[in-house]
C-alpha cells in the first residue's frame, strides 16, 4: 500500500501537520508486507461506522474526477470512508442528508458549469432548494485565468452552499490551470478538519485505527512528463480544394505501457512556432541564448517550450495597454466588454501585441512575468485500441491563417502537422470515463459529430464492430463540401455495407444554395430519431461547443416534443433524464 504524498511545504497549522504526520507514522507500524510484497493493515480492529465522507466531483475533461479521486485515497488513509459520486448523480434529498462533503468543480467555457453539473446547479440554485444547516463542506475549483469566469463554477457552488446554511470547512481553493499542487496541499490541509467533524471535535481528531485502500493507481506518463512517442502516420484526410487542413496522425505506444480506451483524450505537449519565438526575441532586443534570472535554460529554450506565446495571457493586455496608449484597447478594456476584447483580438497573437509598443520597450525579464506557461491540447482519441494494438489514433484540423500582414497559426495543431513521420512528440492519455461506448452491446447509438467531431465515433464503431455488439448505429456527419471534406469516407462507406453503421446522415453546408448542418438532417428524421430513444438509445455529440453543440442540444429537444407530443416543459424533462441515465453526453470544446 502506498501511503500518499504531502508536500513538506503544505501550508498545514502545527497542530494539523502533527496529527497528519503522528497517523500516518502510525498508519506505517501497522502495516504487514507478506510473501508476494504486497501491504496490509495488521491487526486492524473493526470500526463502527463513521459518517462517509461525500466527495462530488463536476468535470468536462477528467480533471476534477482525477483530483475527487486523489482525495478519497488520502481520506481512506486517513481512517474515513470517503463516498466519490459525480454532482449529476446527486438528488437535493440526499444531498440534504450529508454532513461532510468536498466538491471538485471545473469551470467550462466563460464560466458554465460542466456538462455533469449543470443539473445538480440547476436543483441548488432553485428556489426550492433544501436548507443545508447540518452540511460542513468544503469546495475546490479549477478553472483557466485566461477566461473571464475563472473558477466560476466552483465560486457559484460555494456561494449557494453558504446561503442555504452549509458550514465551511475550509476556505474554497481556486486553481489556474497548473493545478496539481495546490489542490494536493488543499486536499492534505483539509482531510484533518472533515476528521475533525466526523469526531465531533473543532480541533483535528486523534489517529484512529482504519483500513487504508491503494493510493488510485496512475500513469507514470502525465502533463508534466509525457511519453515521447513515435509519429507513425501523418497524412492529409482532406482534398486538395478544402479550405480546412485535417491530418490523421498515429502515434506508436511502444513499450510506454500506455493505455486508453474509446472515449479518452491524448494530451499532446506542443513546441512553439520558431519563426514565432525569432520574432518576439528580435522584438524584445535579446539573443535566443541569453540569460534571464529566475529561468533554468536559455530564453530561446524556454520560450520554445515553457511558456505560451501564441495567445496572449490577460496580464500582458493590461500591460500592454498601460504602456501602449492604444486608444481603441483602453477604451475597450475601460468598458469591460469582454465581447468586444475578444473581437478585438481575434486574430492577434503575443507578437502583434508587442508591436503596439516600441522596439525594446519591454525587457525579456518583464516579458516572461506577464506570459502563462505552455499547456497541452487533448484531443478525442480517433481509434478504439481493440482495433489499433499498440497505437493511437488522432483527426486533428491545422489551424493556419494569414492576418496583419503575417502567418499565424494554432500552437499543436501546426506542431504536429510539421512533424515528419519518424519524429517524436510528447503525448499521455486523459481518461473521460463519463465519455463511452455503452456496456450494453444491445442499446442502438446515435451520433453527432461533424467536422473533426467524428473522431470518437471512429473510435465507438470500431470498438462495436471489435466486441461483435448487435446494436444499431446511426451517424449524422457534416462539413463543408462533400468532393473534400468527406473525411474517412471510404471507412464509413466500408462500415455502412457491412451493416455495422446502420444509417449515415450526411450535410455539406455549402454545396447548395441553402445551408445544410447536421441539426438539420437531425429535424429531418425526428420521427425515427425519437424512436431509438425511447427504445433504449444513447445519443452523443463531439465537436463545437458555442454553436454546433448548442444547436443540436435545441434540435433534440424540439424533436422529443414534436414527436412525443411532450409540452417544452416535459421535452425538458426527458432530456434531463437522458443525461441522469448517462444517455446524453458531449464532447465538446
Amino acid at each position: 500500500m502506498k501511503v500518499p504524498y504531502i508536500p513538506a511545504d503544505a501550508p498545514f497549522s502545527d497542530d494539523q501537520r502533527a496529527w497528519l504526520s503522528g497517523f500516518l507514522a502510525g498508519l506505517h507500524s501497522r502495516l504487514s508486507i507478506d510473501g508476494d510484497g504486497n501491504s496490509a493493515v495488521a491487526n486492524a480492529p473493526q470500526q463502527k461506522a463513521a459518517n462517509p465522507l461525500h466527495i462530488l466531483y463536476g468535470t468536462q475533461t477528467g480533471n476534477a474526477e482525477g483530483v475527487a479521486m486523489d482525495a478519497a485515497a488520502v481520506a481512506k488513509a486517513a481512517g474515513m470512508q470517503p463516498a466519490v459520486e459525480a454532482l449529476d448523480d446527486i438528488d437535493m434529498a440526499r444531498f440534504a442528508t450529508m454532513k461532510r462533503v468536498i466538491i471538485v468543480a471545473s469551470t467550462y467555457g466563460e464560466g458554465e458549469m460542466p456538462d455533469n453539473a449543470q443539473l445538480f446547479w440547476e436543483a441548488l440554485s432553485a428556489d426550492t432548494a433544501p436548507r443545508l444547516e447540518s452540511m460542513n463542506f468544503g469546495v475546490l475549483a479549477l478553472g483557466d485565468t485566461g477566461y473571464d469566469g475563472f473558477c466560476q463554477a466552483g465560486k457559484l457552488i460555494d456561494t449557494r452552499l453558504e446561503q442555504l446554511g452549509a458550514h465551511r470547512m475550509t476556505n474554497r481553493l481556486d486553481c489556474d490551470i497548473d493545478y496539481e499542487d495546490a489542490a494536493s496541499a488543499w486536499v492534505g490541509e483539509t482531510m484533518p478538519l472533515a476528521a475533525a467533524i466526523d469526531a465531533g471535535q473543532a480541533e483535528p481528531a486523534a489517529p484512529v485505527e482504519a483500513v487504508a485502500l491503494p493510493v488510485r493507481e496512475k500513469s507514470q506518463w502525465s502533463r508534466k512528463a509525457p511519453y515521447a512517442s513515435r509519429i507513425a502516420i501523418n497524412r492529409v484526410l482532406s482534398g486538395a480544394s478544402s479550405a480546412k487542413e485535417i491530418r490523421h496522425f498515429e502515434f506508436d505506444l511502444g513499450d510506454s505501457g500506455l493505455s486508453y480506451e474509446a472515449g479518452d483524450a491524448l494530451g499532446v505537449m506542443p513546441a512553439n512556432n520558431p519563426a514565432l519565438v525569432s520574432a518576439i526575441l528580435q522584438r524584445l532586443g535579446a539573443d535566443a541564448d541569453s540569460a534571464v534570472a529566475g529561468l533554468a535554460r536559455s530564453l530561446g529554450q524556454e520560450l520554445t517550450t515553457a511558456f505560451e506565446i501564441s495567445t496572449p495571457s490577460r496580464e500582458l493586455i493590461a500591460e500592454v495597454e498601460k504602456r501602449a496608449r492604444h486608444e481603441e484597447l483602453s477604451h475597450i478594456l475601460r468598458q469591460g466588454d469582454r465581447q468586444a476584447l475578444d473581437g478585438w483580438l481575434w486574430g492577434k497573437d503575443t507578437l502583434d501585441l508587442l508591436q503596439l509598443l516600441p522596439e525594446n520597450a519591454i525587457n525579456a525579464s518583464e516579458f516572461v512575468g506577464l506570459l502563462k506557461p505552455l499547456q497541452h491540447r487533448a484531443y478525442s482519441i480517433s481509434s478504439s485500441p481493440l482495433a489499433a494494438e499498440g497505437r493511437v489514433h488522432l483527426t486533428i484540423a491545422s489551424v493556419r491563417y494569414t492576418t496583419h500582414g503575417r502567418e499565424h497559426g494554432g500552437v499543436c495543431s501546426t506542431y504536429l502537422a510539421d512533424r515528419a513521420e519518424g519524429d517524436t512528440a510528447g503525448i499521455f492519455v486523459s481518461q473521460n470515463k463519463a465519455f463511452r461506448v455503452p456496456t450494453d452491446d444491445t442499446a442502438p447509438v446515435i451520433m453527432v459529430g461533424p467536422g473533426t467531431g467524428i473522431a470518437p465515433f471512429r473510435a465507438f464503431l470500431q470498438e462495436r464492430q471489435a466486441r461483435g455488439a448487435r446494436g444499431r448505429n446511426w451517424l449524422f456527419f457534416g462539413d463543408q463540401h462533400r468532393a473534400d471534406d468527406f473525411i474517412y469516407e471510404d471507412e464509413l462507406t466500408e462500415m455502412s455495407s457491412a451493416g455495422l453503421l446502420t444509417r449515415l446522415d450526411l450535410a455539406f453546408s455549402r454545396d447548395q444554395s441553402e445551408k445544410m448542418y447536421v441539426q438539420t438532417r437531425m429535424r429531418e428524421n425526428g420521427k425515427a430519431l425519437y424512436a431509438w430513444l425511447e427504445e433504449g438509445g444513447h445519443f452523443y455529440v463531439c465537436g463545437d461547443a458555442t454553436r454546433m453543440a448548442r444547436d443540436v442540444d435545441q434540435a433534440l429537444h424540439d424533436i422529443i416534443a414534436a414527436h412525443g407530443d411532450h409540452s417544452a416543459e416535459a421535452a425538458v424533462d426527458y432530456v434531463n433524464r437522458l443525461k441522469r441515465e448517462k444517455r446524453y453526453v458531449r464532447d465538446v470544446y
